[in-house]
């Protein structure tokens, strides 16, 4: 049976990266991509997925 994911799309402040992402891989999210954001290219958006759980 093919694994099922789940995604999330977090907006990142660049003064705390590091602790929203870590705060995230806690709970079982893995970094899939970072990009700009919709409104600046000084806003960041991660996306992030994990293995759905049944």
């Amino acid at each position: 049976m093919a694994k099922k994911w789940e995604y999330a799309t977090v907006p990142l402040l660049v003064h705390a990266t590091k602790q929203i992402l870590d705060t995230w891989g806690e709970d079982g999210w893995e970094l899939v991509q970072v990009v700009p954001g919709p409104n600046s290219s000084e806003q960041l958006v991660a996306y992030l997925k994990r293995e759905k759980q049944a």
